[in-house]
């Protein structure tokens, strides 16, 4: 991909010197002529992503205007630098970063009015179409060029690969016996896909801008997280229908928020919502009727909760006030505590979610990344580990007394962390600086790095899962030409290596539904 001229680039750092011509271009008409087919005449997408502002967060305008003049590379995104000039390629990616004049919906009526169903369940097999074990496959997302494979965990070879949504973002979500596997893409859309037939089932488009999606302990609901528009959406997960549409708005409904994150305890047999904007989580049963007490509900301070309950509503809000939101968490096998990061106080809150209040602040000031931490038995007590984003070091944890046991010097920031029950070792990456090649391997008893390997020099290495056994550890090189590297879990010798576009994340069935405490939830 040629580079941005430097004349166009001028655009973007000298504007008040340039002269009025450079301003003329009509962007909006010309988004309307060379861009609606395929991201919508509201730009909340279509078969090309949304263009928002919200949506390009992590794109800089300049590189908005290179995508535009050059297109990209395996997307159907084409080169639009032979037939617009420069002065329209800036104006139209500037015009990309404004925010619309009326913020856009999308609600009940939107969702269904999305909803696409590929596959009538009706017609699906009985049993795996493939001589592999279904419970040790591997999702593998690609996120170079947007497709996702299925690996079989025992051979290491692909059963699949097939073309996914535009930029899956947060991990995806199995239902409890392994068959279907839930994705999100950043601009909303939910896939429900079959692992047994390999096949999309069904589609919707949950929100604008998604940020991660759970599912309940018996598989029936899925929630979905979106800051655009700030709510939490509920789906029935096998028809992918719309069930509730639920504002993220204070107890005064005035003050809004955008919601970062929504996970499933399954213990409490509810969803777990983090508020970006408000200094509070909620906790939302999913029954269906509610039950009709709850803990924390009986002596909630907010009479419509109560009301709620007594009318038999379905997914009422529990509230649990902080001093601050929380914007990542993890929780204890139990579910009874939660640790949440806050990133503007530069430290950590456990939250007894059976009180519903905080008990305990951690000094983890590094921006730890919680929801990569992984918990083992330590001497007796169960420890959890976490990376951090800021500060080159792991931060063990007390899990009983809440107390910081040890910080482990890295060779830079973190990003994932990953193990085992079956594996003495914890695999930790060097995801930022100059030593981002790195993946430091830690013994779990002596908590000391006793290996560090670095699988290509000068690629980035990370997200480690292992296969169901604990036998293999598949670490990612995160880069276009990049690849899943298969690592002896025991020996730490490379056994083999598959290709990849830019391997994001892997996520094997078995660990993700028995929720193993080596990976994520």
């Amino acid at each position: 991909m040629r580079s941005l001229p430097s004349s166009l680039l001028a655009v973007f750092l000298l504007p008040a010197a340039l002269p009025a011509a450079a301003q003329t271009p009509d962007a909006a008409a010309l988004y309307t002529r060379e861009c609606a087919a395929c991201h919508g005449a509201d730009r909340l997408g279509g078969t090309g992503p949304a263009l928002l502002p919200e949506s390009l967060r992590r794109l800089k305008p300049e590189r908005a205007a290179e995508v535009i003049a050059a297109g990209r590379i395996a997307t159907q995104m084409p080169a639009f630098g032979d037939r617009l000039t420069e002065d329209e390629i800036a104006a139209l990616a500037r015009y990309l970063f404004t925010p619309p004049a009326e913020p856009p919906q999308w609600g009940m009526a939107e969702i269904e009015a999305s909803r696409v169903i590929h596959v009538d369940t009706a017609s699906l097999p009985d049993r795996p179409q493939y001589d592999a074990d279904p419970l040790n496959l591997f999702v593998l997302v690609e996120s170079g060029d947007h497709h996702v494979s299925i690996l079989d965990g025992d051979r290491f070879v692909r059963l699949a690969r097939f073309k996914s949504r535009y930029a899956l973002h947060g991990g995806p979500k199995f239902s409890p016996d392994g068959r279907f596997v839930h994705f999100l893409s950043r601009d909303g859309w939910v896939t429900r896909y079959d692992l047994w037939s390999l096949q999309k089932v069904a589609e919707v488009r949950a929100g604008i801008n998604s940020r991660n999606l759970a599912i309940s302990h018996d598989g029936k609901v899925l929630a979905v997280a979106n800051y655009l528009p700030g709510n939490l959406v509920l789906l029935d997960a096998k028809t992918l229908a719309p069930l509730k549409v639920i504002p993220a708005l204070d107890m005064w409904k005035k003050a809004g928020s955008r919601v970062s994150a929504v996970y499933q305890a399954p213990t409490r047999q509810s969803f777990i919502v983090a508020l970006k904007d408000l200094p509070e989580i909620w906790e939302i049963p999913y029954g269906d009727p509610p039950p009709a007490t709850f803990p924390g509900f009986v002596h909630s301070y907010e009479k419509g909760m109560v009301e709620a309950l007594a009318s038999h509503e379905r997914f009422p809000i529990r509230r649990i006030q902080l001093e601050q939101p929380l914007d990542d968490f993890f929780f204890d096998p139990s579910y009874r505590h939660l640790i949440g990061a806050s990133r503007s106080t530069g430290e950590a809150v456990v939250v007894q979610l059976e009180v519903g209040r905080p008990i305990k602040k951690l000094p983890l000031a590094g921006m730890p990344h919680l929801g990569s931490g992984i918990t083992w038995e330590w001497q007796g007590r169960r420890v959890m580990g976490t990376p951090n984003l800021n500060k080159a070091a792991i931060s063990i944890i007390d899990m009983e007394n809440w107390s910081l046991i040890k910080e482990i010097p890295t060779l830079g920031p973190g990003f994932f962390m990953r193990s085992h029950e079956n594996s003495p070792y914890a695999w930790a990456d060097v995801f930022f600086g100059p030593d981002r090649d790195a993946v430091h391997i830690i013994d779990k008893r002596s908590l000391e790095i006793v290996r560090t390997l670095r699988p290509v020099p000068g690629k980035v290495s990370g997200h480690v899962e292992f296969d169901r056994y604990g036998r293999y550890a598949l670490l990612s090189i995160w880069d276009r030409e990049g690849a899943v590297i298969v690592y002896d879990a025991e020996t730490l010798e490379e056994v083999a290596r598959i290709p990849a576009s830019k391997p994001s994340g892997k996520y094997n069935v078995w660990n993700k539904i028995t929720f193993s405490e080596g990976t994520s939830h």
